[in-house]
């Protein structure tokens, strides 16, 4: 026996939520009509549509039952997506920025996923209105709507720990208090600090404001959209080195980095995940340090060779692009200080498997996560002395408390839909055309919502020729990475939807 669905709640929440999204939309209107330009009617035409789906939602919805259970809960998350993809791509269609629907939803689902590869091959020659919502877009995405939403939708009568659960998807997740709405408020509130404390930082540098602000919207929101084509690397030494240092902290469990700025910093460094995340970043950074010092004539093609008067100079150069790089990867944002593809192909190699570790749970990083990574080096290890002692009980620990066999098994079925999934992704880019190294990188990239791939695809490439059956794989796999997979398999599972 199964109970009957209730597809009025999922109506009035996405309804609730197309409000919020058109809400956001009016920014970029208002940003287009400050600088006079030719796409403010589509914004504005753009924002009413948004406007309008959003208010037949909550019509639609009106009088539901206020509980959002489990299997509504997955399903509003799965399907806020795509719906805010959908209508976040009117812009880019309606100014023609971009020529066809396949770009224009690609170009939107890497904005709200965080993925940032993009379909635009010039582009500072967009409007000032379209590049800030391309990075608003990440921003918004970055947190996630529905944390976004947990905070605003008790307004609509909404809300619930089914819809916090179902999108906040790591290992685990913490609650700051008794109530949902008051997590989710106060991780908006430091995501909100943290993005006005670079975009002060990043303008106190020399950065243009308007660059300064979608750079920090990008940044917080590990997405890596840039105004720039050449991303960060024609900037300063000290605006690479703040956006790497904000790039770091945005992998950072959210709810951690609160108890810091709550005067319990020692909160944060008792967690093992974080420690692992901080002192692996330390440890890929100088070991790349090293490689590109060593190679000193691919730090950049044209700097020539180092002298020993130059030797400092040059070693904080390579410190500083080894540590933005990494970082970069880590936490998946994507944005490039150095064109890595004119690095010795090792250092490709490397990267990549930077872009597999991921951010801490309960950021804005895409990836395995590091949470995960820790779990299963700890449950082997532990599976080595058991082999040892095979009468002994040795579970694997995270924090000096034993791991349930639960976890581990969810940490493992993980890795293996994760790897399922690229491999798959890749047979499907190889039959388009794409060459395997660049189809295996991009699965990669698209997956873990890091943006920057190799090839035609690398730091100074776009996917403006990304075969059509690619981008709307791509934008597929970008929803299920930026989903953390299970919700997504959970939606086709029978057993979600029995009783």
């Amino acid at each position: 026996m199964t109970h009957t669905f209730n597809w009025k709640i999922v109506f009035k929440t996405l309804g609730a939520l197309l409000l919020i999204e058109a809400l956001f939309m009016s920014i970029p209107t208002l940003v287009s009509y400050i600088y006079h330009e030719w796409d403010t009617g589509a914004f504005i035409v753009s924002t009413f549509i948004t406007l309008g789906a959003g208010l037949l939602g909550l019509f639609t919805g009106r009088k539901a039952p206020k509980k959002v259970g489990q299997r509504e809960g997955y399903m509003i998350v799965g399907l806020i997506w795509i719906v805010f993809a959908a209508f976040g791509m009117l812009p880019f269609y309606l100014s023609g920025a971009c020529a066809t629907i396949t770009d224009s939803y690609f170009e939107s689902m890497s904005g709200f996923s965080t993925f940032g590869g993009t379909v635009f091959a010039d582009v500072e020659s967009l409007s000032h209105g379209i590049l800030f919502w391309r990075s608003l877009s990440q921003w918004i995405g970055g947190m996630g709507i529905i944390v976004l939403s947990i905070a605003v939708l008790p307004m609509f009568g909404l809300g619930g720990m089914q819809l916090y659960s179902a999108e906040v998807t790591g290992v685990s997740y913490e609650k700051l208090g008794p109530r949902i709405s008051g997590t989710a408020k106060g991780m908006w509130i430091m995501y909100i600090s943290l993005t006005l404390a670079e975009f002060g930082l990043l303008w106190l540098c020399g950065m243009e404001g308007f660059d300064s602000i979608c750079h920090s919207m990008s940044t917080i929101a590990t997405g890596g959209f840039s105004t720039k084509n050449l991303s960060i690397m024609e900037y300063s030494a000290s605006i690479q080195w703040i956006i790497a240092i904000f790039m770091l902290l945005s992998g950072i469990n959210f709810t951690l980095l609160i108890f810091v700025f709550k005067g319990k910093p020692k909160r944060m460094w008792k967690d093992e995940e974080t420690r692992w995340y901080v002192i692996s970043i330390l440890i890929f950074t100088l070991v790349l340090a090293a490689g590109l010092f060593h190679h000193y004539g691919f730090i950049e093609p044209d700097d020539g060779y180092w002298t020993e008067h130059n030797l400092l100079t040059h070693g904080e150069k390579a410190l500083r692009k080894a540590f933005f790089m990494v970082t970069s990867a880590v936490t998946s944002t994507g944005f490039a200080a150095s064109d890595y593809m004119t690095w010795p192909r090792l250092f490709w190699a490397f990267v990549f498997f930077l872009m597999l570790l991921g951010g801490c749970a309960g950021s804005t990083a895409g990836g395995i996560k590091q949470v995960r990574v820790l779990l299963m080096v700890k449950n082997g290890l532990a599976e080595c002395q058991r082999r040892i002692h095979p009468n002994a009980v040795i579970p694997a620990k995270l924090n000096g408390k034993p791991v349930a066999t639960q976890t581990i098994n969810n940490v493992m079925a993980f890795v293996f839909f994760y790897l399922l999934i690229i491999a798959l992704t890749t047979l499907v880019f190889c039959t388009t055309g794409i060459p395997f190294d660049e189809a295996i990188g991009t699965a990669f990239s698209s997956l873990g919502n890091v943006g920057v791939s190799i090839g035609h695809f690398g730091p100074t490439g776009s996917y403006a020729n990304f075969p059509v059956v690619a981008k709307w794989t791509s934008s597929l796999v970008m929803l299920i990475g930026r989903l953390e997979i299970f919700t997504v398999i959970l939606l086709f599972s029978p057993t979600l939807w029995r009783k």
